[in-house]
This record gives structure tokens, sequence and C-alpha cells, in this order.
């Protein structure tokens, strides 16, 4: 981080250099502080790409981690474990606790809406999620974005194998 006096006497702060940042997972209502492992895709400029330069509007891969072990207690669902898997015993601990009715009655209402695309699905079995930076990494020193899904998604997954 670097401080830059700007017009007025006032502070901007430079990022140097990013390990961290917050996205928030939209669809979920979910934001965690998650580590940022690659910059993947910038519309305005490849360079960008080749430096990891860090903008708005850039396309990250960000550690799912995160947003896995709040997916799971919450929902009482596994998230991005291959079929016929194997869990240890704390992970059976958290998906088959012991629940009284009322709150086994509220998990089972949460199920009904746990679903996810198989686009994201494959992501999180990947340990990896396509992210965007929302804000303005050289202007206020942070990197905040969210979780790309949907038709963003698909969009920017055959931008990026092209």
């Amino acid at each position: 981080m670097h401080t830059v006096r700007v017009r007025g006497g006032n502070k901007k702060y430079r990022a140097w250099r990013l390990d961290v940042g917050n996205f928030s997972w939209g669809s979920e209502c979910c934001t965690r502080k998650t580590r940022i492992i690659d910059v993947v895709y910038n519309a305005s400029n490849s360079e960008l790409v080749r430096t990891k330069t860090l903008v708005k509007n850039c396309l990250l891969l960000v550690d799912s981690t995160p947003y896995q072990q709040w997916y799971e207690p919450h929902y009482a669902l596994p998230l991005g474990r291959k079929k016929g898997a194997k869990r240890t015993p704390e992970e059976e601990e958290i998906l088959n606790k012991k629940r009284s009715k009322k709150i086994q009655k509220k998990y089972d209402e949460r199920k009904k809406n746990a679903k996810i695309s198989s686009l994201l699905e494959e992501q999180f079995q990947q340990g990896k999620l396509l992210a965007c930076v929302a804000s303005r990494p050289g202007q206020c020193g942070q990197a905040e974005g969210y979780v790309l899904k949907g038709k963003e998604l698909e969009f920017y997954l055959r931008k990026i194998k092209a």
C-alpha cells in the first residue's frame, strides 16, 4: 500500500501488490475475504493480464474455500466434492449433525433453494472461482468485487478459452 497526496491535500491509496480481496457471492448474499490467485482476463488490454495488474473490471481467479466453508454448514449439503468421494469425520459431523425438529425443518426449507449452476459447481470442484473486480484498486488500495455466475460466467468462459 502506498499513499499518494492528491488535489486538496487528500490522500489516495495505491495498491502495489494485493494477495487478498473482498468478494461477494451475490445470489447467496455471502461476502468473504478470499485469496487472489491469478489475473486471467482484461477486456481493455492483454498487457495487464501478462503483468497481472489489478484494475476495475478485470477477471480474477479466487480461492473457493471460504465460500465452501460457509455453504456446507448453512445448507447441510456438500459443495465441490466429487461424486462418491470420502469425507473426513469432521465433514460428516457438520453435514449429518443431530438437530431438533424445528431446526431440521429450517434446513429442509433451505435445501429446496440450494441450487447451484453446473458451471459454478465445476469451479468449486477445481477450488477456484472466476470473479470480477468492482472497485478501483489503484485509487482505494483494495480489491473488492463479485463472483461471476449465470450468463456472465458463460460469456467470460468463452472469451477466456478463445
